[in-house]
């Protein structure tokens, strides 16, 4: 097959997080198996317009703020010329509403739609607007097939009117080889969490910062590594100086792949507290590498974490539920343990090559399918 993937970011943009992860696992496999596939994206600053990436034909266009605008004019002019048999608008951001643009049988992979948590990540305009333009997505997507990455995106599409017969639910992978326990790595001496992923407010790190500031006096040696960049770094600095916290807290800015897996190996408990998430991919990565994960009880990381199993999750926004989970986790060797031998076996389910035989054969079935009359 041809086939035309629309996201707003690849892989290599500085600003890629886990829908970019998703979309190169997933399709740099089905380019591997023989199938043709473009990537309409983003351009960033130093970036080639054009280049190949994991199998994959990159096309970038517009920045970050501009790309939903160029892409009509990109179909006008260019897509006119080549014939793809099924195209995949991946919507992790806002909707640049392809439908509209071209009669090609179509795919809308949906990791989150951010409805009202987007007034939790972004100046009021921008969340406006991000807000207004999910609201048309169930009638300007009817004729698609969708896709979700998890059950809790799934059924925020159907409160929202999509039909429940439409939606397939292809989850998050993880590389279990790459992210595996090492018995020859131990676990810091020092009882150690750790929050990695962007610094952006909807991430909510302030939460975990202020249970550290709880924790602080009743766990001796407590750390919390802060592994990521972001818009937020400076006030979280600034927070975690207001709170006290000093060394106990560091910031360690972008990490490398490597340095990445030696965190989730070394750290007693990896926390994510999101109001809400498509999935919660790093939780499964700490799950694969045997690391628990308190989480946030919402959409997503309710899927990622299995409660009391593989890790605990608690209510959104309390500080005192989160505390009480960390402390016990942290005095309890054995719990822990269990939890990150349940976790490991967990992530076994979910590799990337089942989530791309499982995305092969939706397209495909779309392709057989043709588009349906409007």
């Amino acid at each position: 097959m041809r086939v035309l993937v629309v996201n707003w970011q690849d892989r290599l943009n500085p600003q890629a997080g886990g829908a970019e992860i998703h979309l190169h696992e997933v399709f740099g496999r089905l380019a591997g198996w023989g199938h043709e596939i473009s990537l309409l994206t983003s351009g960033f600053s130093g970036c080639r317009a054009e280049e190949e990436l994991d199998g994959i034909r990159i096309l970038r266009v517009g920045g970050r703020l501009t790309f939903g605008l160029r892409v009509p004019g990109v179909f006008r002019r260019r897509w006119p010329r080549e014939h793809f048999d099924v195209i995949v608008e991946d919507l992790n951001k806002v909707p640049v509403f392809l439908p509209l643009l071209t009669k090609t049988p179509m795919v809308l992979l949906v990791h989150h739609l951010f409805g009202s948590t987007a007034f939790q990540s972004a100046s009021f305009p921008v969340a406006a607007a991000t807000w207004l333009l999910e609201r048309p997505v169930p009638r300007a997507y009817r004729s698609c097939a969708v896709v979700a990455v998890s059950e809790s995106t799934a059924e925020d599409l159907r409160q929202r009117g999509l039909e429940d017969g439409g939606i397939s639910i292809v989850p998050n992978g993880v590389d279990l080889e790459t992210y595996s326990p090492d018995p020859g790595v131990v676990r810091s001496q020092d009882p150690t969490l750790l929050y990695l992923g962007r610094l952006k407010r909807y991430k909510r790190v302030d939460l975990i910062l202020k249970a550290v500031a709880g924790l602080k006096a009743r766990v001796e040696g407590l750390r919390f590594l802060v592994a990521g960049t972001g818009s937020e770094e400076e006030r979280l600095k600034h927070l975690s100086s207001s709170l006290g916290l000093g060394e106990t807290v560091r910031f360690l800015g972008y990490v490398s792949e490597e340095e990445k897996i030696r965190l989730l190996r070394t750290s007693w408990v990896h926390v994510l507290t999101s109001p809400k998430e498509g999935w919660g991919i790093s939780a499964l990565e700490a799950a694969a590498c045997g690391t628990p994960t308190v989480a946030s009880d919402s959409p997503g990381l309710r899927d990622a974490v299995q409660d009391g199993e593989t890790g605990v999750l608690v209510p959104h926004g309390s500080v005192e539920s989160l505390v009480s989970a960390l402390e016990n986790l942290i005095e309890s060797n054995v719990r822990r343990k269990e939890m990150g031998e349940k976790a490991r076996c967990f992530a076994e389910a979910y590799s990337w090559e089942r989530s791309a035989r499982q995305m092969l054969a939706i397209l495909e079935d779309r392709v057989a399918q043709g588009h349906p009359p409007q």
